[in-house]
């Protein structure tokens, strides 16, 4: 082989000596802050509050959450306090004031906070107007950032189903090795909810062009989902729960 110029040695040393002699400064890196959310998912049977975190990492314009911790109201749900307007606020205290102990307090007032009423909780606002205002002044007063309550419909409530199931199945996007989000490719899954006297099945419409009949219509992770549900009425555990008897007796 040939030897390298004693040149070419000589500037390498120099550059090696000049590199360690040069002080080094770590530049710090700011991690990106953590943002929290809670939602209230008031039932016919029971309340749950959930807290949610994220920061503003986002796969094709979608925020990636993740539930860090939830807390069971006491009591049932608020549409049995019909004639107990001033419990119902007592029912939510508890988890109120233990959020405010899970989330950093310099951020209360700037964590949403928000209310979804289903199944018989719909009607709290047309049958029970003084129960329903006693509820949202419950959420007002509190720290957080209150951004209303949303009486979701049937549809509305099993594509939010369906878009947690999915999400947690890491149908829309997947870390790769690198640890960046990436789309998973996989196709998305359909979801049965049994219910006590009915059964929803959710599904993603495939044609592009097909409106769901009875659904809606999200923009999650870069993609367009039409999705698409179907009532099965007296498919529920009810009737589910009277045949078994019934073989049970025969």
């Amino acid at each position: 082989r040939e030897l390298l110029p004693p040149w070419l040695v000589i500037v390498a040393g120099l550059t090696g000596i000049v590199l360690l002699c040069v002080s080094t400064k770590d530049v710090p890196v700011t991690p990106p802050r953590t943002k929290y959310g809670i939602v209230l998912d008031a039932g016919p049977s029971r309340t749950i509050l959930f807290i949610y975190q994220w920061t503003t990492t986002k796969a094709n314009k979608t925020g990636v959450i993740r539930e860090c911790s939830s807390c069971l109201a006491q009591g049932p749900g608020v549409s049995t306090y019909s004639n107990f307007h001033q419990k119902v606020e007592k029912s939510l205290e508890t988890c109120l004031n233990w959020a405010q102990t899970e989330i950093p307090a310099e951020q209360h007032s700037q964590t949403p906070l928000y209310l979804g009423a289903t199944a018989s909780t719909r009607q709290l606002n047309l049958t029970h107007p003084t129960l329903f205002d006693g509820l949202l002044a419950a959420l007002k007063s509190s720290p957080f950032d209150f951004q209303g309550a949303q009486i979701l419909s049937s549809a509305d409530e099993e594509a939010f189903n369906w878009v947690a199931v999915n999400y947690v199945l890491e149908n829309f996007f997947k870390y790769d090795w690198r640890g960046q989000l990436v789309p998973s490719g996989k196709e998305t899954a359909g979801v049965l909810s049994v219910g006590g006297s009915s059964t929803w099945l959710t599904s993603k419409v495939e044609e592009e062009n097909q409106a769901p009949k009875e659904g809606v219509r999200l923009q999650l992770y870069g993609g367009t989902h039409n999705v698409h549900t179907q009532h099965c009425p007296c498919h529920g555990t009810d009737q589910l729960r009277s045949r078994l008897l019934a073989m049970l007796i025969q």
